[in-house]
């Protein structure tokens, strides 16, 4: 059957099918082995949705529906009155949305997730633009210096690129927090209503895993700060969202709080590696039996070519991009493959993408409503770097001793080691990190003299062989590693 040309701007054969299995059973399936079955070629013209149960949808395309989006336009990227935003296109055309605010409720909280080169910057670059467009109050931390989303600068109302200044962020966020609780309160109001008196505030942290990660000089703070907002903000209008490469919760500061956040808020997921996904699951982001299908690094099929073959010389195989690509986890369609609206030069610029600053549109961005400047503090007040003197020296005051505090609560709760079993599994899942896209066999394991050297060389106290022995034992009992024979291990497919 053929298929109009869609909104996202492609024209495509179709064929769809539908999959059940009998009652008593669960669904599984193996990619590969589906593709081919069905003698296709290139998996990233396969589209799978399953129930998690029983049910599965199969779509198959002549060429990848997502290869090619038309761009967005500025005057798009406007929330709707019910906080919904349309961000890119499903793999049959459909409109993917994610949600901003739920009337009613509040401010949403959530995550994105990708590797290295799957589109996290441009895509977050996309939901920046928007939220200045809807007239939300957007505060940006920015830890890789500014350099991820160097675009933002001037378009979002609060801009840091320091973990420092990241404190005094998230510090400055839960006490305007605490201060409109108190206002709606005496108000008799019991939920957010958007510029009613007070906009939006949006929190977004981009690289987050800097400030989260193990070994990170105030982890412990940030992420009691950013449970506290994910606690308390969502009733008042004040959300809480990162951005981050991290692989495991237990890297985004180890909290069962955190966890619970990220499940009930909006998680997106771009192209993953191998032990992302493990942990997804592992952490319940995901639910038990839900598949979705890998997001390749490239669209195209696998060539082989015979050493006696006459090849031109130079001659290259056509392969396209998956960057952008994801999956909404927190929608109605989490295993519906989608795809942002492209953004910014599809060539390299000198400089800031004229094209992403035209995204964000003329004029100021919302700021926050002056009720609530005394609450944030002179760190805010100061924000561009200037103002009276000695609000300066109050902010760089108040930032210094906050940045003190939180050095001494880390020092104080990293004088205890990880578990061993912990050390061994992040040792396992850097390696696995390390090898995506080797699709080798044995990529991304690790022998025993390997996995030892590894514990011990992350800064925690030394272990003997047999503690790791013991160790790799009860983990491979428990189903958490995969061991491969002649003494290396894994992360269980």
């Amino acid at each position: 059957m053929n298929l109009p040309t869609a909104p996202g701007g492609f024209e495509v054969d179709v064929m769809e099918l539908e999959v059940e299995v009998p009652p008593g059973k669960l669904l599984t399936y193996d990619l590969r082995s589906l593709a081919s079955h069905l003698h296709i070629l290139d998996t990233a013209c396969m589209a799978v949705e399953t129930d998690g149960l029983t049910r599965a949808l199969v779509t198959v395309y002549a060429a990848p529906p997502l290869d090619k989006l038309d761009p967005v336009r500025g005057e798009d990227l406007v929330m709707d009155d019910q906080g919904w935003l349309t961000v890119g296109r499903y793999h049959d055309g459909q409109p993917a949305q994610i949600r901003l605010y739920v009337p009613g409720s509040g401010a949403q909280r959530g995550a994105l997730f990708g590797t290295t080169g799957a589109g996290k910057s441009r895509a977050l670059q996309l939901i920046l633009a928007a939220e200045k467009r809807s007239g939300i109050v957007t505060w940006l931390a920015d830890l890789k210096g500014g350099q991820s989303v160097p675009e933002a600068a001037g378009q979002v109302d609060w801009r840091v690129t320091t973990q420092e200044g990241l404190l005094a962020m998230l510090q400055a966020a839960v006490r305007v927090a605490e201060e409109r609780m108190s206002r709606y309160a005496a108000m008799g109001r019991s939920s957010f209503l958007i510029n009613r008196p007070d906009p939006l505030l949006s929190v977004r942290i981009d690289e987050a895993n800097r400030a989260l990660e193990k070994g990170a000089p105030y982890r412990d703070k940030i992420a009691a700060l950013i449970k506290e907002l994910g606690r308390t903000g969502r009733s008042v209008g004040v959300g809480i969202s990162i951005a981050a490469q991290a692989s495991h919760v237990d890297e985004l500061g180890g909290s069962d709080t955190l966890r619970g956040m990220l499940k009930e808020g909006d998680t997106i997921l771009l192209r993953w590696s191998s032990s992302m996904m493990q942990s997804l699951v592992s952490d319940g982001l995901l639910p038990p039996g839900t598949h979705i299908v890998p997001i390749p690094k490239r669209t195209g099929p696998p060539v082989l070519r015979s050493r006696f073959a006459t090849v031109r010389p130079g001659a290259k195989v056509a392969r396209g991009n998956t960057g952008g690509m994801a999956y909404l986890l927190g929608s109605d369609r989490p295993t519906a493959m989608m795809r942002f609206f492209p953004v910014g030069s599809m060539h390299e610029v000198e400089g800031l993408d004229p094209l992403i600053l035209d995204l964000y549109g003329p004029g100021e961005p919302a700021h926050l409503e002056v009720t609530s400047h005394e609450a944030a503090g002179p760190a805010y007040l100061t924000r561009d770097g200037d103002g009276p003197a000695e609000l300066v020296a109050a902010a760089q005051e108040q930032t210094q001793a906050l940045v003190e505090e939180a050095a001494a609560e880390q020092k104080a709760s990293t004088s205890g080691k990880a578990p061993i079993a912990v050390r061994i599994m992040r040792a396992l899942e850097e390696a696995a990190e390390a090898a995506d896209g080797d699709d080798s066999e044995g990529a991304g394991a690790l022998d025993f003299d390997e996995i030892l050297a590894a514990v011990n060389a992350d800064g925690g106290k030394t272990v003997g062989a047999a503690s790791v022995r013991n160790n790799l034992s009860i983990l491979n009992r428990a189903d958490r590693i995969a061991a491969l024979g002649s003494g290396r291990y894994t992360l269980p497919a």
